[in-house]
């Protein structure tokens, strides 16, 4: 019973990301979530499973739903806002221990070990996983009612050190890379 009750307790915790938001906008002008940046991760994590045969779409989504569970009590740094004097993923890392910590053992070493995956992008399903959350910011960016000063021109250099490591999301990017020059020239920047 004192397992379920921690698995309880760890899971209304987790309900935080669905009120951490993001410097990103919905098609309808709200401000995105973390939780909502997961489910479509997740999503494309599916959608896009046909075109990587070799992969372990299990562990793919695994990650795609752990990979920011830390900001559930750290909230969320913009990539604008990052830099190395503050390193991201060690306060990541260290908030999802403490959201860990009503969790029995071998449940948190499983989260814990999927997030470090996704962190190192050592195996082929963290390097998709982390391809697709780049492109996944991306494409909300050019989707969502933004701000008039948003700096769309950023977008075209964010996380290409990983949507260029999976040809296929290299493919991808370019396209939503001409999405987001004509939103850059139509705003101006």
């Amino acid at each position: 019973m004192s397992e379920i009750l921690g698995l309880l307790q760890f899971l209304r915790e987790a309900e935080r990301l669905k009120r951490v938001y993001r410097t990103s906008w919905t098609s309808s002008g709200q401000q995105e979530s973390v939780a909502s940046h997961t489910w479509r991760l997740s999503l494309m994590a599916l959608v896009f499973e046909p075109f990587f045969p070799e992969i372990d779409i299990g562990r793919l989504l695994k990650i795609c739903i752990v990979h920011d569970l830390g900001e559930a009590i750290g909230g969320d740094i913009p990539a604008t806002a990052q830099h190395d004097r503050h390193p991201k993923a060690a306060q990541e890392r260290h908030d999802l221990l403490l959201l860990l910590e009503p969790l029995p053992e071998s449940i948190k070493q499983e989260i814990l070990a999927l997030w470090d995956e996704y962190e190192a992008a050592h195996s082929p399903e963290a390097r998709i996983a982390k391809a697709l959350d780049k492109l996944e910011t991306i494409l909300q960016h050019n989707q969502g009612a933004n701000p008039p000063d948003f700096d769309y021109a950023f977008n075209l250099q964010y996380g290409k050190k990983f949507t260029d490591m999976v040809p296929l999301i290299a493919t991808i990017r370019s396209i939503v890379d001409s999405e987001t020059e004509q939103k850059a020239a139509q705003a101006g920047r």
